[in-house]
């Protein structure tokens, strides 16, 4: 019989022998350019263990908010032998916790960001920028624990963030819950480098390619001893203002937020990492259950914790809210030095400073105030420090302006208000929320959307046209954010009504005839009313109908009005314009500016849709039998009756009588001709040939082009339309 060590022994040796030999291979492994379609299937209804209808925000609504954050209050000053606070207090630990959250959020595609709690999982929950905050989790889990399934780990990371910020005498902007929680990570595209702390992500100017916003694997935002460790504050201010840009901060709120952040706590640098930090906890030893990053230097903690191999507070009072920061950093002169583990970072040159900061742990011991290269950069570029000086002079202004930059960065992938939950709800609405105002008019009826319809069908406005222009509003919506989508009316104002792929020309055309529509009926409705909004979306709906009946299919679209019409001045331009596609496969559209393949981007645009593969495979099929793509171009309409709601798309790229080959000196186009008479019969973009060269979509595709499954490709086309139609209707969800 083999002992308890031997059997431990026999184990460990099993599984590291057998590990690779067990291990199921991904077709990606095997054929590397085959389409990834996972991203799809991805925050599985399944793995939710609360089940798929469980509503954290009605939850959440049900708390006792000022109960919760005494409970957490209570726990910042409780400080805990296994990872003792800094100066007593844990607040600028759940401050760097929350930030770091929220702050992996980017414009250009919505993702990150702190809904879903993603920063439990892998690869956040190890990334180098994030050491030692798997402690800050655990520390919170006993407030997890007492309010369970009623407050998302999503929503508690940033109210911790709050209740720090207001323990140490900063009045917050406003605290929105409703935040769900992920049970799995997300299918994010971080950057193309095989190894943390690396930049392969720019272009030859120096610019961040596609949507990322770090500037390194593994970083929130920018390298806080300069670019690639370079000490130039000007070049690191070209970095801080190029990732917090491209993560929907401007000048003023970048100042706000690291001075504002910088005003609390330390940098951790105690110790030389490479000689003491152990793994992150994705590769850490079982038995350390899910901490990383352990230090065997020292005690390990306290005085000896090593994070980042900075070392120091920036003021004087790393507990209290305080001007401060923005005092240090103008009035002392700053020398480079290193820390304890060999980072380059700040003192003050006067040694009368070298007494100022109180030790975080070691009673009596005192340090001089430090800054990185990237505090610097606020003072020496040239914007940054006309931002400092004018917040020195008014300090309530610096205090509202990183109240709402802190508000900004942690509600900012939430999507539009009407998504918050709790009392602490600021009134103030903000443009960057892309507010919708409200209705004050009755809604039309049943009666009024039947007269409608036939209004828009008889204004000499093609079928083509109307679902185009529907397609335009409603699939401009994001589910990575929550932004855009039909709702407000945003296709008929800047910058939505200029975009390329919407072709504007054929836009203003039929938002001129739907609002000539929408003013007839105004005028003699009485209290009741239509907004352009509505009519963008009834029109596709209506076209959509009489597509299917043209094919012999009646059906009814569902339609449910209540959208409103946002105003020019409730639009942030800059910040919408970063909505805008690159690429829309569903109409056969692909520009130079996408960042991916044709398919990639089908994928990329069916995920911020939130479709699955089967509803991404009928609707794209269906738009090409209907004849909706991109300026009307022929590619993959495989139908000798365009206009009409039928499977035909799926039939005839399965049949093979057609041949198909690449069309010589045309990249990106394909011809399909009649194996017999050699005659063309259809073009076709990769797009639509992937439903019948990727096997997954093969298979569907198979469905859709069965005999019997005419009735069911009408039903599934209204029912993934009627979807994207609805995708931002948070007031009926």
């Amino acid at each position: 019989m083999l002992s308890a060590v031997a059997l431990a022994v026999t184990t460990t040796l099993s599984a590291q022998s057998f590990a690779a030999m067990s291990e199921a291979k991904t077709n990606q492994f095997w054929w590397p350019e085959q389409l990834n379609l996972s991203p799809l299937r991805q925050h599985s209804p399944e793995s939710n263990p609360y089940g798929a209808n469980f509503d954290y925000a009605a939850e959440f609504s049900k708390l006792d908010l000022k109960q919760v954050k005494k409970d957490i209050e209570q726990t910042l000053t409780d400080s805990q032998d296994w990872w003792p606070a800094d100066w007593g207090h844990y607040g600028p630990f759940m401050i760097r916790m929350a930030w770091h959250s929220a702050g992996v959020y980017r414009v250009h595609d919505g993702r990150g960001g702190s809904a879903g709690g993603q920063q439990r999982f892998d690869p956040l929950n190890s990334w180098p920028d994030n050491a030692n905050l798997d402690k800050a989790r655990r520390l919170l889990w006993p407030i997890k624990q007492k309010y369970g399934r009623s407050l998302s780990w999503a929503d508690l990371m940033v109210l911790a963030g709050n209740v720090a910020l207001e323990s140490m005498g900063f009045k917050t902007f406003g605290f929105a819950g409703g935040r769900q929680d992920d049970w799995e990570p997300d299918l994010v595209y971080w950057g193309p480098e095989d190894a943390f702390l690396k930049d392969e992500r720019r272009d030859k100017k120096g610019k961040l390619k596609g949507p990322l916003a770090a500037v390194e694997m593994g970083l929130i935002y920018v390298n806080p001893e300069g670019p690639h460790g370079k000490p130039d504050p000007l070049l690191a201010a070209k970095d801080i203002r190029m990732s917090f840009g491209r993560m929907a901060m401007n000048d003023e709120e970048v100042v706000a937020l690291i001075a504002g952040g910088h005003t609390f706590g330390k940098a951790h640098g105690a110790k030389k990492p490479s000689d003491c930090v152990g793994k992150e906890p994705a590769a850490a030893a079982i038995e350390a259950q899910g901490l990383g990053w352990k230090n065997k230097c020292g005690s390990g903690k306290g005085a000896d914790t090593t994070t980042s191999g900075l070392e120091g507070a920036w003021t004087v009072t790393p507990t209290q809210w305080s001007t401060n920061y923005l005092d240090n950093l103008m009035n002392f002169n700053w020398v480079m030095t290193k820390s304890p583990a060999g980072a380059t970072q700040w003192i003050p040159d006067n040694k009368a400073a070298a007494n100022l900061v109180p030790d975080a742990h070691i009673e009596g011991k005192r340090h001089a105030p430090i800054m990185f290269t990237t505090d610097l950069a606020l003072k020496f570029d040239p914007e940054y420090r006309k931002v400092i000086e004018r917040f020195r002079k008014d300090p309530k202004q610096y205090e509202l302006a990183f109240a709402k930059a802190w508000f900004k960065l942690t509600h900012r992938d939430m999507g539009p208000r009407a998504r918050y939950v709790g009392s602490e709800v600021p009134s103030e609405v903000l443009t960057w929320q892309d507010p919708i105002p409200k209705a004050d008019y009755k809604m039309i009826d049943n009666k009024d959307i039947s007269a409608l319809k036939k209004s828009i069908l008889n204004s000499g406005l093609t079928k083509q046209e109307l679902i185009r222009t529907a397609w335009s509003a409603a699939s401009s919506h994001r589910v990575t954010d929550m932004r855009g989508g039909a709702n407000g009316g945003r296709l008929r104002l800047e910058p939505q009504v200029s975009w390329e792929v919407n072709n504007p020309d054929e836009v203003n055309k039929v938002l001129a005839t739907l609002t000539d529509i929408q003013t007839r009926f105004n005028k003699r409705a009485g209290k009741k009313a239509v907004s352009i909004a509505d009519l963008i979306v009834l029109g596709g709906s209506a076209a959509v109908e009489k597509a299917a009946n043209d094919a012999g299919y009646k059906v009814n679209v569902a339609f449910k009005p209540g959208r409103t019409d946002a105003s020019q001045a409730q639009t942030d331009v800059l910040s919408f314009s970063y909505l805008e596609p690159k690429a829309d496969a569903f109409r056969n559209y692909y520009s130079d500016e996408a960042f991916m393949s044709p398919t990639e981007m089908l994928v990329d645009k069916a995920n911020m849709l939130d479709l699955s593969v089967p509803e991404m495979t009928v609707l794209l099929g269906g738009l090409r039998s209907l004849d909706a793509n991109y300026k009307g171009a022929e590619h993959g309409v495989f139908t000798d009756k365009p206009g009409q709601l039928s499977n035909d798309f799926f039939v005839n790229l399965l049949d093979m009588s057609t041949k198909w080959s690449k069309v010589e000196g045309q990249e990106g186009l394909y011809e399909g001709r009649d194996r017999k008479t050699g005659e063309i019969k259809w073009t076709a973009t990769p797009v639509d040939l992937i439903f019948g060269s990727n096997s997954e979509l093969r298979a569907i595709t198979e469905v859709y082009a069965s005999d019997d499954a005419k009735q069911k490709f009408v039903d599934d086309f209204i029912a993934a339309w009627v979807k994207v139609m609805q995708l931002d209707r948070f007031d009926l969800k």
